[in-house]
């Protein structure tokens, strides 16, 4: 058995080595193919690991609370007041830090230098809920927090343009029309994130100042309102619990009855991801479908030359059936050219995956593109598949020749 299989296999290593350019070409779709499915499904985990990197760069065990449009399409702001009631550990007990959040823009001007400056107004919590470190400096603390201080922490962009000769901590410069003291450099962060954008530009001050001196906004109901709050839950098991916690407070606060909707939203890391790995998970679907057209056109390109193997060798099919082959034999010696061919091509396409992913991370520091040995397997078994599929129907025209019909063939 084995060895009419073996004999099988050099007829067909020697029918495919007699057209070398030809079987080259062949081979050269199930090439592109292959290495287009592994690099484009790799490309697409590295890039949902990269994204899934940056929610989760955001902290641990995170709540974000943002403002809503109520019933006729107004937006209810979130206010301080309303982040007293969810600090409040009687109404919030699953909730460790509460940290409200005001952006604004203003113009940050120093030396003769200006430059638009994004405001992000904070709490001492800050580096705790976000794992954010000081790099030069300090951040503030809460009695500067409570003071209304004058005090800013920079980012590392800030520094370029504002401080790009000075030393920064301990000089002064103006924010819109308010002079503050820079106390602190923020460590610098790898990578924008995917709320707030680059994080190296921000200008952190007390939120109290910022709400204040700043802004002096104040809502109808004469409370100062925020952008955002941010709530840490005292743990895993407990972020569920903390969101119901948060939403009923909101609502009690806002008084809405249990037939409205709320009026703002809530998102805990876990809802963030699961939509991430849904969005993350369809792309990666999808440019598996493109480069898997490739693999297609490919196959039928080993289907058309084994058809024309098939009739430039209808003499010597008819030959080996009229010295005793039969009928599997010649099935198997033409499946098993297609097989060839197509598993020599998956091969090929796998080396030149794994040189394009290492070449995709080598340009690319954030994205570490790694080639799974799923996919080689799996990729293994798609050239197995389509030299089979695309290969049957040659090899089993060619093995229901009549012997008589293929020796008169010219």
């Amino acid at each position: 058995m084995f060895g009419g299989f073996g004999e099988n296999v050099r007829v067909a290593l020697t029918g495919l080595g007699a057209n070398k350019l030809r079987s080259s070409l062949t081979m050269l779709g199930i090439t592109i193919g292959v290495a287009a499915v592994i690099v484009l499904v790799s490309l697409g985990q590295a890039v949902e690991t990269f994204v899934r990197g940056q929610f989760l760069g955001l902290g641990t065990n995170l709540i974000l609370v943002f403002p809503a449009e109520d019933s006729r399409g107004v937006t209810i702001r979130l206010t301080l007041d309303e982040v007293e009631a969810l600090d409040d550990p009687l109404r919030v007990p699953d909730g460790l830090y509460v940290m409200p959040q005001l952006n604004l823009t203003r113009v940050a001007a120093f030396n003769g230098r200006e430059a638009q400056g994004r405001v992000r107004g904070v709490t001492d919590e800050f580096p705790t809920m976000r794992s954010r470190a000081v790099a030069a400096g300090r951040f503030f603390d809460r009695t500067e927090v409570d003071g209304l201080a004058r005090v800013a922490v920079i980012g590392t962009t800030v520094v370029d343009r504002l401080f790009p000769e000075t030393y920064p901590i301990g000089q002064t410069f103006r924010l819109g029309d308010v002079n503050f003291r820079v106390i602190g450099v923020m460590e610098n962060a790898s990578s924008p994130n995917p709320f707030a954008g680059d994080e190296n530009d921000l200008i952190f001050v007390p939120i109290t100042t910022a709400s204040t001196r700043l802004s002096g906004e104040r809502d109808l109901r004469g409370d100062r309102p925020i952008t955002s709050v941010l709530v840490q839950a005292r743990g895993e098991d407990s972020i569920s619990m903390a969101a119901a916690q948060i939403r009923q407070t909101l609502r009690e606060e806002r008084g809405i009855s249990f037939r409205d909707e709320d009026t703002f939203e809530i998102f805990t890391q876990d809802d963030l991801l699961e939509s991430l790995g849904q969005i993350t998970g369809l792309l990666t679907i999808f440019l598996a479908i493109i480069a898997g057209i490739s693999l297609l056109v490919g196959g039928i390109g080993i289907m058309n030359i084994m058809l024309v193997t098939v009739t430039e060798r209808t003499r010597e099919i008819g030959l080996r059936k009229a010295v005793g082959a039969q009928k599997n034999d010649i099935l198997m010696q033409f499946l098993i050219e297609a097989m060839v061919l197509s598993l020599l091509g998956g091969g090929i396409g796998v080396g030149i995956a794994l040189s394009g992913a290492l070449l995709v991370s080598s340009l690319s520091a954030e994205l570490a593109v790694r080639v799974q040995p799923e996919s080689i397997l799996l990729a293994t078994a798609i050239s197995i598949g389509i030299g089979v599929f695309f290969g049957i129907y040659p090899a089993n025209r060619a093995a229901s020749l009549n012997p008589i019909d293929a020796l008169r063939y010219e």
